[in-house]
């Protein structure tokens, strides 16, 4: 099967789009020329749409393919032209939740030729294995590098069917695959460094993004619930938030600390279930059960608390900061940080007095 236009408006991330942007001679000189404004207002909206919904997610217009496909290229040059990390993480999401939403409806043979772009050991199968029926045989490395950053058991190798290095997948299980590879290349491409001048047109489309949206994602990123007090965090737990704010994979571990230190000062369970929104495997209902889990609501009732400074050290979570001095626990570390901010902030009143 071969890919049409369609299948590269679609999917532009493809070797292909390439191809039909030089087809079209689309160059970053001409972008300001009226005849390609539609080009360009389409592809600022295309971040625009990734910044505004939530999950993130790109809109697909059918049969305007001479607008799609150069769309791409040209909102790749806007994103990383803006120089904004959450900006350009969140556009990669919004594109590969989008790349997700139309795979599933594509045909098995289309899906499987998408999966070929990406140099995938992958071949169709129709093998019922228990009483499950799967589509797809997946070599067991292109799976573990793609679900790295997932934290859903479902997804976990031991989970699934393993035969002769190949793991069988079904056709939303390999959508859902295909969709971090994507997100993964457009972030690879996101991170180049712009070295042409760009047209006075497209700067002021970037400015205009960073000015609506840059500034707000820098507060959404450091922005704590009435209650809790981010400047008192240490520096495991601020390195942390700061992370699963901006959609930075986080372990399993990493999760858990950050979740059980939260619910232990006092936030609330849906402002923490809010805080892994950006990540690129958020799923609400399975993140609202784990914290609830934790905050001891469902399960044996146990409310947990957040592992301590020599486990955090052993697995890597501790950046080793020397400001934390002896203490043994993230919250005694959170708890003594508080008495410190009252007692400079009294210092302050008296001294103004």
């Amino acid at each position: 099967m071969t890919l049409t236009r369609e299948d590269i408006a679609k999917y532009p991330f493809l070797t292909d789009a390439a191809e039909e942007v030089r087809r079209v001679n689309l160059e970053i000189q001409n972008l300001d020329n009226p005849e390609v404004e539609s080009i360009v207002k389409r592809a600022a909206e295309r971040i625009r749409e990734a910044l505004e919904n939530n999950p993130p997610r790109v809109s697909y217009r059918e049969r305007e393919e001479d607008i799609e496909i150069p769309s791409f290229p040209v909102a790749i040059i806007m994103a990383a032209a803006s120089g904004n990390n959450y900006i350009k993480r969140r556009y990669a999401l919004g594109e590969a939740i989008r790349a997700y939403n139309l795979l599933i409806e594509e045909e098995r043979d289309k899906i499987l030729e998408v999966a070929e772009t990406f140099n995938w050991r992958i071949r169709r199968v129709k093998d019922t294995i228990g009483d499950r029926r799967f589509d797809f045989a997946i070599s067991f490395i292109d799976y573990l590098r793609n679900t790295r950053p997932f934290h859903e058991d479902r997804f976990k190798l031991v989970n699934k069917p393993l035969l002769k290095g190949e793991v069988y997948l079904t056709k939303r299980e390999v959508a859902r695959l295909l969709r971090e590879e994507v997100r993964r290349r457009i972030e690879d491409k996101l991170n180049m460094e712009i070295r042409l001048e760009l047209p006075e047109k497209l700067l002021n489309h970037i400015e205009e993004i960073k000015k609506k949206y840059a500034g707000d994602s820098e507060k959404r990123i450091f922005e704590t619930p009435k209650g809790t007090f981010h400047e008192a965090f240490p520096p495991c737990i601020s390195q942390l938030f700061s992370a699963a704010k901006s959609g930075q994979h986080i372990s399993h571990l990493g999760r858990f600390t950050l979740t059980s230190f939260l619910l232990n000062i006092g936030m609330k369970i849906p402002d923490i279930v809010d805080i892994f929104r950006s990540s690129s495997d958020f799923n609400e209902r399975l993140t609202r059960y784990q914290v609830e889990h934790i905050a001891g609501s469902r399960g044996s009732g146990t409310k947990y608390i957040p592992p301590s400074c020599e486990t955090l050290k052993t697995h890597g979570l501790c950046p080793g900061s020397e400001t934390c001095g002896n203490v043994k626990h993230p919250l005694a570390s959170y708890r003594r940080r508080i008495r410190i901010f009252k007692k400079e902030s009294q210092d302050n009143i008296s001294g103004h007095e």
